[in-house]
């Protein structure tokens, strides 16, 4: 692995700050979806408990953004086989299957993190009186 003049590092880095700070927006915004989500379901007594689970998704794209801004890694640029150190939407190409595989492997790790993380809150959330 080695890293090119543009920053790019296969499976550790594949986003400037720019992006970085796009997916870290992204991670405050679901948050606080997911709040305000789960203290109204919560609030409404006339719902099951199952209708807590509805908390899940807006958890799970928090959690993604979140992992994303801190790995400095694009899970979608990384599935997609690209990166990107300018302007948002500036995207280079990834040439190298090596690379390639590392990219992909790295985009799994985060998505299976962020499902993990949003799994067990949402399950916490479900579990409460």
């Amino acid at each position: 692995m080695s890293e090119t003049s543009s920053g790019y590092l296969p499976g550790v880095c594949n986003i400037g700050s720019r992006e970085i700070m796009r997916r870290r927006a992204v991670g405050i915004a679901a948050l606080v979806f997911a709040m305000i989500s789960g203290y109204t379901l919560y609030a409404a007594d006339d719902l099951t408990k199952s209708a807590r689970w509805g908390v899940f998704f807006p958890l799970f794209v928090s959690a993604i953004g979140f992992i994303q801004a801190r790995n400095k890694f694009c899970l979608a640029y990384g599935l997609a086989g690209t990166f990107n150190f300018g302007k948002i939407g500036d995207m280079e190409r990834v040439f190298d299957a090596e690379s390639k595989k590392s990219d992909r492997s790295k985009a799994l790790v985060i998505l299976v993190q962020s499902a993990i993380i949003a799994g067990v809150t949402t399950a916490i959330f479900v579990s409460l009186p």
